[in-house]
């Protein structure tokens, strides 16, 4: 019975190492072709440790998965994955709540080590510029590899395949399977000019329909061949792959340069503004004035949520706050934001003379949480700090959420 019960914790506390007979170097490769490994939860069940707490008081779940790779003598490799999993906590009482981490269950793990797995298999290589699958091909490989993990949530429309009776090759699916047009409908046409012009005639009807069909507005299509998505709003950054010309995205933020774009479950990248066509006026069309994108729901006087060493255990003002329209916001807004509030707010802060800081929590899928000292905000005030300076003393959480201002 012993010897069962310390197989059974050797297990649970290797399920996130794996070995694999390729070398050190191979894994590495094999890595750097793969998606971001970190990024938002859709969702905390099924992805953590429930331990009996209540999944329903935590909000805007995040993921960073830290992988080592480590020679063994055989010539082989081993492999370590950590997810590390935050989320807000909502407490009744207001000064308990702020940031926790949540211990993973191992499907994270074990999807990233499915997915190197994959890759080792089929002879993965590092991702270049001169040949890259598109993103419907990366968001097949993800549902693949996992069918329980969170599907594509942007639709990606191509046009059906049928077979080509010229060349016997596959150009789309039958169209009734997706459009609902009849095979019947076609007309007979003798010989090989005939069967062409009826092909070239259906996909006509096919790209009209497809044109016509109700898309969401939050999708920005790629304009050029060979636009690369990468890992972080970069110059140099890893590209993840190239997409091609038409392929759509969900858009999830954006600035005057990059924008934040979902590629499939709960993988995203990163693309050159210049490179999309974006989703009309929901994104371009946004009123240039800070004040009109938000609204107050609450501000409180509290302790500190968080670690941040500053701030910790010390009385701060947090004020929590909503878009005031369904349009996607950047992150370079919500700064403006943060900064009308520090500056309207500095002066009742600092003659009560209770409060060390102020907090601003953005209640949105892609929120986050600015903290900044009064100290700070005064030398920022009196121009003591510029911008720049000002936001790299400052608390962003979690740090992606408000690109490069956090870097």
């Amino acid at each position: 019975m012993l010897a069962a019960l310390l197989s059974l914790e050797a297990f649970a506390q290797n399920a996130n190492v794996r070995t694999f007979s390729q070398p050190k170097a191979a894994i590495e490769k094999a890595l750097h072709s793969l998606q971001p490994t970190s990024g938002r939860l859709p969702t905390l069940e099924g992805f953590v440790q429930e331990e009996g707490q209540n999944l329903k008081q935590f909000q805007r779940g995040f993921y960073e998965c830290s992988v080592a790779v480590a020679a063994n003598s055989s010539g082989g490799s081993t492999v370590h994955v950590q997810a590390k999993i935050t989320a807000w906590y909502q407490d009744p009482t207001a000064a308990k709540s702020g940031y926790r981490a949540l211990p993973s269950n191992g499907r994270l793990e074990a999807d990233l080590l499915d997915r190197l797995d994959d890759a080792l298999q089929n002879g993965a290589a590092p991702v270049s510029s001169a040949k890259q699958p598109s993103n419907s091909s990366i968001a097949s490989k993800t549902s693949d590899s996992d069918s329980s993990a969170p599907k594509l949530m942007a639709p990606m429309p191509q046009l059906p395949t049928v077979n080509n009776p010229l060349t016997g090759s596959s150009i789309g699916a039958p169209s009734s399977d997706r459009n609902g047009v009849s095979q019947t409908q076609r007309q007979p046409h003798q010989g090989p000019d005939g069967q062409l012009a009826a092909l070239l005639n259906e996909e006509k009807n096919l790209e009209e329909i497809l044109r016509n069909q109700n898309h969401p507005n939050n999708l920005a299509a790629v304009k050029k061949n060979g636009a690369p998505v990468l890992a972080s709003p970069a110059e140099g950054a890893k590209i993840l792959f190239t997409a091609a010309p038409e392929d759509e995205f969900e858009v999830l933020d954006e600035n005057t340069s990059w924008v934040h774009v979902r590629i499939s479950g709960l993988s995203r990248g990163w693309i050159l503004r210049a490179n999309l066509e974006m989703p009309g006026d929901a994104v371009q069309g946004k009123s240039s004035e800070p004040s009109q994108q938000f609204r107050v729901t609450n501000d409180q006087i509290v302790s500190f949520p968080g670690d941040w060493e500053p701030l910790r255990g010390k009385t701060v003002k947090i004020v929590s706050v909503q878009a005031t329209s369904d349009s996607i916001i950047g992150w370079r807004a919500k700064l403006d934001y943060a900064k009308t509030v520090f500056r309207n707010d500095y002066e009742a802060l600092a003659a009560s003379g209770g409060e060390s800081g102020e907090v601003l929590i953005f209640d949105a899928q892609d929120g986050g949480m600015i903290a900044a000292t009064l100290e700070n905000v005064k030398k920022w005030r009196d121009g003591a700090l510029t911008d720049d300076a000002f936001w790299k003393i400052c608390y962003f959480d979690p740090p992606e959420t408000f690109g490069a201002a956090s870097q």
